[in-house]
């Protein structure tokens, strides 16, 4: 299906392959497509909803600038999947507990993290200069935020809200392994940071901007160039994160299930990132909050809800996508709405079968508040072919 709307009425258009848009999030990306920087158009996915500034499941392509709270503050979050030589045979309930329990044991989730023996440190051995050279830039980061000076303790953990772990069966019965996590605290604390410095920046020019959250870094400055390497920075270490969590994982399946192999690479990819691009014959700063590349032939995974499918996509290269596509369902209510709207017994009923958290504390991630993923697949069939059709057995949330 190609382009459902296209917006006018800011300097460039959005083109959104949508029409399930909500007021704010228009008026989001109508802010977005004013902004001067902005290059050719604004792409908007099938799952765009409200964000901070920036929509989430928005694409924004920059001339010689990037937007800070359009990366946002979980810089590099996204996804990995493996698929195993295990099959559905394999698991049965009590193995299937047994394995639920093993996660939840060795992978620290919500605010904790590794301690002791456990505590990564060979894994976080390379990203430590990098890091100190960005402290050594900005001493400012890292004043008084614990959670950015545990940054070794959190490699390899999860995280809460929206992050979670997941053990899945493909259409042939075939077992994967799939998480969704980011650069933890110390990637809040680095996106907070420039963020506050882009808007210091754009005070004090006099910029007259539709939102404060808008306010962008110019190449050429220092404050640009250190903001590129600590994102860059970020981006590594979230995709680290996520890898040496695999292995976790995948241990914790190895002590109760059959013995299993990999039977490829696990795909690994971030969908709230920034990274340098050529597309409609410039060279550009292309922002994906809530999107993944989708270029022609690359994979991807595009996660449901605790109770729906997933999918495993190939990307089509569609140039007026600038090469993306959505990175899940998108939510269709804020939490506080979900909260307010779902019981627990709600939970039970739309994630029967999956083994997971059906208490009031996760309600908030209950599939109800999420828009129909296979909708969302519908409207993108031009952006990305499904490899892949993925429905979860185990789910453990932060």
């Amino acid at each position: 299906m190609p382009i459902l709307e296209t917006l006018h009425g800011g300097r460039v258009p959005v083109h959104a392959w949508t029409g399930d848009i909500e007021a704010s999030a228009r008026q989001q990306l109508a802010n977005i497509a004013r902004l001067p920087i902005v290059h050719h158009h604004v792409a908007a996915m099938p799952d765009v909803h409200t964000g901070i500034g920036a929509t989430v499941g928005s694409v924004i392509a920059t001339r010689s600038a990037i937007i800070p709270a359009a990366v946002g503050v979980d810089i590099g979050c996204g996804m990995i999947a493996a698929r195993t030589t295990l099959r559905a045979d394999d698991l049965d309930e009590r193995r299937l507990r047994k394995v639920f329990g093993q996660i939840s044991h060795d992978v620290p989730v919500g605010r904790e993290q590794h301690r002791g023996s456990a505590v990564p440190e060979a894994a976080a051995r390379p990203f430590a200069a990098g890091l100190m050279r960005i402290c050594q830039r900005h001493p400012a980061l890292r004043k008084g935020v614990a959670s950015f000076d545990n940054w070794i303790a959190q490699l390899g953990t999860l995280g809460g809200g929206n992050h979670f772990i997941e053990v899945c069966l493909d259409e042939a019965d075939r077992v994967w392994v799939m998480l969704h996590s980011g650069s933890r605290g110390v990637g809040n604390r680095i996106g907070n940071y420039f963020i506050a410095r882009a808007r210091e920046a754009m005070l004090r020019e006099d910029a007259h901007l539709p939102d404060a959250d808008l306010a962008w870094l110019a190449e050429g400055t220092p404050l640009f160039d250190d903001y590129v390497d600590a994102v860059d920075w970020a981006q590594g270490y979230a995709r680290e994160n996520r890898r040496l969590m695999m292995e976790l994982v995948l241990a914790a399946l190895a002590r109760h299930l059959p013995p299993f192999e990999l039977t490829s690479a696990a795909v690994n990819c971030h969908h709230n990132y920034v990274a340098r691009e050529r597309h409609y014959g410039a060279e550009v700063w292309v922002t994906r909050k809530g999107a993944i590349r989708a270029g022609e032939g690359e994979l991807g995974i595009i996660p449901g809800s605790m109770g729906t499918r997933s999918y495993i996509v190939r990307g089509k290269g569609s140039a007026e996508s600038f090469c993306s596509c959505a990175h899940g369902a998108g939510r269709r209510m804020s939490r506080t709405q979900a909260r307010k709207v779902f019981k627990p017994s709600d939970l039970e009923r739309q994630t029967a079968g999956v083994l997971c958290r059906k208490d009031a504390g996760v309600v908030d991630e209950i599939p109800g508040a999420y828009k129909d993923i296979d909708r969302v697949m519908a409207n993108q069939a031009d952006l990305v072919e499904v490899v892949h059709a993925l429905r979860q057995v185990v789910c453990v949330k932060g």
